[in-house]
């Protein structure tokens, strides 16, 4: 679902040193959380969800839009690295 929604958020054609960063969230609870954050803060993304059984619509993944990382730290900076 990560290599999805990086997918589904790019623009395309990015710079050569443009960075993936994979963050990792408790449940999808928290996900929708942030999903909710960066709605209201406008912030470009795509939530990526699950169509199929079992999960029927269920949120998996978000991608959002390369931007610089100070703009985008503060709805992200309190997610960590996924391990």
């Amino acid at each position: 679902m990560c290599v999805h929604a990086a997918g589904e958020s790019s623009p395309g054609d990015l710079p050569k040193d443009t960075h993936a960063v994979v963050l990792a969230v408790a449940g999808e609870d928290a996900l929708a959380a942030v999903e909710r954050s960066l709605e209201r803060a406008g912030v470009a993304h795509v939530a990526i969800r699950e169509p199929d059984a079992p999960w029927n619509g269920a949120l998996m993944a978000i991608g959002v839009e390369p931007g610089r990382k100070e703009a985008l730290r503060r709805w992200l900076s309190s997610l960590p690295l996924l391990k």
